[in-house]
C-alpha cells in the first residue's frame, strides 16, 4: 500500500483489499455475487468498503479455493453450514429481573453476546 498504513480495524476500499491480497478487483466483485456472506458496505457511487471481517473472509475464501482445492460450490456449502451452526448456537437470553434497571439488563445482554462470540 502506498502512503500511510491504515489501522488494522479500518475499512478498506476494494482497491486496497485487492492490493493487500494480490487478488484482482473483478474477482472480489464476482465473489460478492457468489458468496452471500461477503457483503462489504456500499456508499454513494457504489463504492465498496470492506470491514476487517470481510477482508478475513476474502482471505479464507482465497485459501479454500486456491490452496485447499475447494470448488466455488464447495465453499458455498461450507460457509452456509457454518452460518447454520452459528445460528443454532445463539446466545441464551439472560433472564429479565424486574428489580434490576434497564442498564443492568442491557449489560447482561451484551455480556452474553460477548461470551457467545468468544466461543
Amino acid at each position: 500500500m502506498t502512503g500511510r498504513a491504515k489501522a488494522e480495524n479500518a475499512f478498506r476500499t476494494i482497491g486496497e483489499v485487492a492490493e493487500e491480497t494480490g487478488l484482482p478487483q473483478h474477482r472480489l466483485r464476482y465473489w460478492e455475487q457468489r458468496f452471500p456472506e461477503l457483503r462489504p458496505l456500499t456508499r454513494a457511487g457504489q463504492r465498496r468498503y470492506y470491514r476487517p471481517e470481510d477482508v478475513a473472509l476474502v482471505r479464507r475464501i482465497d485459501d479454500l479455493l486456491s490452496r485447499q482445492g475447494y470448488t466455488i460450490r464447495g465453499v458455498q456449502q461450507l460457509l452456509a453450514s457454518e452460518a447454520g451452526s452459528r445460528r443454532k448456537a445463539a446466545p441464551e437470553k439472560p433472564t429479565l429481573d424486574p428489580k434490576r434497571g434497564p442498564l443492568h439488563i442491557l449489560r447482561d445482554h451484551l455480556a452474553a453476546a460477548l461470551d457467545h462470540d468468544a466461543r
